[in-house]
């Protein structure tokens, strides 16, 4: 059995993070959006974890229920600031297999640190010593390098990344299994740096909502049963995951290079020849992830479409076609109106953009949604890059010809489901 896994959340509790996120809302949505398992988030803010004792049940896999049967995986995220030769940003994430792991995790965490102030609480130790703590408590808790290539928080970031795994981890990096990609990176981006051929390539959202255009805007598949260890299972060895959803790389925020104040966007090329310097007001731009995928890579596109090891499909949330389509904004009447035909006839967001055949999309939508959601499925829809935190564009109703098709993309992912 296939099922989809968004294992990167947040809850009400963190920084910059909708106020009416509720496990109540988080199940509604997950199921809307057809997340099987969502992660919890923020198990490290004590208000937030009480409502997931409150709410949610463990039958003994390791993957909590809601009283609707929704499945969630306890997760939190962690951000490690500190000088490891130059200042240090990393962001992580952790899974845990149960309440009393998470409770000792708290333990060792708030000895460190408030918990009490930020859903992702900030600690002044380095991710050496994180994977250390973890292991300590449980050999059963994962940690993740969260948006391995963003530029102000990750493993690989611009502004205060390392230049690979073990320079990050050093003699811990044996227990880091797997990477996940980020809005604005793939797993072939990943795959043009050798050094990370040993690492799975996991998706998630990094939701900071939960409506339908944020929660599982990436995710992870996995075959098999949907238990802990299962999953542990995949994300260690690669047996039992499927294939991850990715957004278009370019939709994200920090894709190409630029300075959001000064409203300039460059690519890598144009970005060396500036020597990495805006043209307006002349201060260092912001660095992003296909300039620094470039700068460590050492093979082509072509050589690592060889090293994919799982398939992979871009997808981009229907909000965003209809929106886009037809000029209006994503939480208007309009959108919503016809986002829920869509949802009352194919029961999921991701059985629309991944099943439901034109011919049974015809009886629902006009003849212009119905061509965008399947230029959406075959990755023809190209998008005008995001940059310095500014989202990327989708250009619709153009095709895009890339010089690569991802193994497996083709065909796509729905006979999967």
């Amino acid at each position: 059995m296939v099922f989809v896994g968004d294992f990167h959340i947040h809850s009400r509790f963190s920084r910059a993070c909708s106020k009416d996120i509720s496990v109540e809302n988080l199940e509604k949505w997950a199921r809307i959006k057809g997340v099987d398992v969502l992660g919890t988030g923020d198990f490290t803010h004590a208000v937030w974890l009480k409502e997931l004792k409150d709410s949610l049940s463990d039958d003994g896999s390791g993957i909590l229920r809601s009283k609707t049967g929704q499945g969630f995986v306890l997760a939190t995220e962690v951000s490690n600031i500190y000088t490891q030769e130059k200042g240090r940003r990393v962001h992580s994430v952790l899974l845990a297999p149960d309440f009393g792991v998470v409770d000792q995790i708290n333990e060792e965490l708030g000895n460190r640190g408030r918990l009490d102030y930020d859903g992702r609480p900030i600690f002044g130790f380095s991710c050496v010593e994180l994977v250390e703590l973890m292991r300590s408590i449980s050999k059963d808790i994962e940690v993740v390098p969260a948006h391995v290539w963003t530029p102000w928080f990750s493993v690989f970031g611009s502004k205060s990344g390392f230049d690979s795994v073990t320079d990050c981890f050093k003699d811990q990096a044996k227990h880091i299994h797997a990477l996940e990609t980020g809005m604005s990176s793939d797993p072939l981006m990943n795959r043009r740096v050798s050094r990370n051929d040993r690492f799975q390539m996991v998706s998630f959202s990094d939701s900071h909502s939960m409506w339908p255009w944020r929660l599982g805007r990436e995710a992870t598949l996995f075959d098999g049963e949907e238990s802990y260890a299962g999953l542990l299972k995949a994300i260690r060895t690669g047996e039992g995951l499927h294939s991850t959803i990715e957004v278009d790389p370019g939709y994200g925020k920090y894709h190409v290079d630029g300075h959001r104040a000064c409203g300039v966007v460059m690519l890598p090329e144009e970005t060396r020849k500036a020597k990495g310097i805006c043209p307006v007001c002349k201060k260092a731009l912001t660095i992003g992830v296909e300039y620094r995928v470039e700068e460590l890579a050492d093979r082509s596109v072509e050589e690592a479409e060889k090293h994919l090891t799982k398939p992979f499909l871009k997808l981009i949330p229907l909000h965003e076609l209809i929106s886009g389509l037809y000029g209006k904004g994503l939480n208007t009447g309009f959108v919503w109106n016809i986002f829920n035909g869509l949802l009352k006839e194919f029961g999921s967001e991701l059985n629309v953009l991944l099943n439901a055949s034109q011919e049974e999309l015809v009886r629902v939508c006009d003849e212009k949604m119905v061509d965008v959601i399947l230029k959406n499925r075959r990755q023809e829809i190209e998008v005008r890059p995001g940059y310095d935190g500014v989202y990327g564009v989708p250009l619709l109703g153009r095709r895009v010809d890339e010089p690569v098709l991802q193994k497996g993309a083709q065909k796509g992912l729905g006979e999967f489901f």
